[in-house]
């Protein structure tokens, strides 16, 4: 009997290596890049983005805030201006006195205020007179008599009349025995006054020609209050 030999047939080493595991290819957070900087994922990224936006937006809120309140306090500087000079121009002026004119009534460098809105001239008025043709600065007189009215003096006796009357002057210092260039009686014209100073003997007023009868829109206004000196103070009659 025939003995047949059968080779074994080596089986074929596998050559072929082992499949490595599939690793996933998202980065650890706590791995650091080649910058030693933490590895931002994408959520983190859009979340700095998103706090940036707001930051951003919050300056400019606060720039916008401080451009809205810079503009508040300007308009409400401008209209305070605009108020004061409106007030100081239409309502009331701080008029300095000039000369001894007035005394003993007003004195010299007393600040007094003056009221000039919708103001008519009345007789014993202190009135403030601005800067006419004739004369070189303002003027701070009494009122004797408006309007329609007759001014006559007695350089003899000082006394003033108005219209026939003697008018009582508890305010004067000294008399009126000095008339001026002035001829007495004077009718006083429509929309003029006539005017003297309380201190008599050395005021300029409405008994000289270079004065004269004062025109009413040259009247600033009324004499009101005296606000200097501060031992002073108060209403002006």
């Amino acid at each position: 009997m025939d003995t047949q030999i059968f080779d074994k047939v080596a089986e074929p080493k596998n050559t072929e290596k082992a499949p490595e595991p599939v690793t996933n290819d998202i980065p650890d957070l706590a791995d650091v890049n080649s910058n030693d900087e933490p590895v931002v994922s994408k959520l983190d990224f859009d979340d700095e983005k998103k706090r940036k936006s707001k930051k951003k937006a919050r300056k400019k809120d606060s720039a916008s805030s401080f451009v809205t309140n810079l503009f508040d306090w300007a308009s409400a500087i401008v209209f305070a201006l605009v108020f004061v000079i409106f007030l100081m121009t239409f309502c009331f002026r701080l008029v300095n006195v000039d000369g001894d004119s007035m005394l003993n009534t007003l004195q010299n460098e007393n600040k007094v205020i003056v009221t000039g809105l919708n103001y008519t001239p009345e007789v014993g008025d202190i009135v403030v007179i601005s800067h006419g043709v004739s004369l070189d600065k303002a003027l701070v007189k009494r009122v004797i008599a408006v309007g329609g009215q007759t001014v006559d003096i007695n350089n003899e006796t000082g006394e003033v009349t108005v219209d026939g009357i003697v008018i009582d002057e508890p305010y004067i210092n000294g008399k009126t025995t000095q008339i001026g260039d002035t001829i007495f009686p004077v009718k006083v014209e429509e929309g003029t006054v006539f005017v003297l100073g309380d201190n008599r003997p050395i005021s300029k007023d409405s008994r000289f020609s270079d004065v004269g009868l004062i025109s009413v829109d040259s009247i600033i206004g009324k004499v009101r209050f005296r606000i200097t000196p501060l031992d002073e103070f108060g209403k002006v009659e």
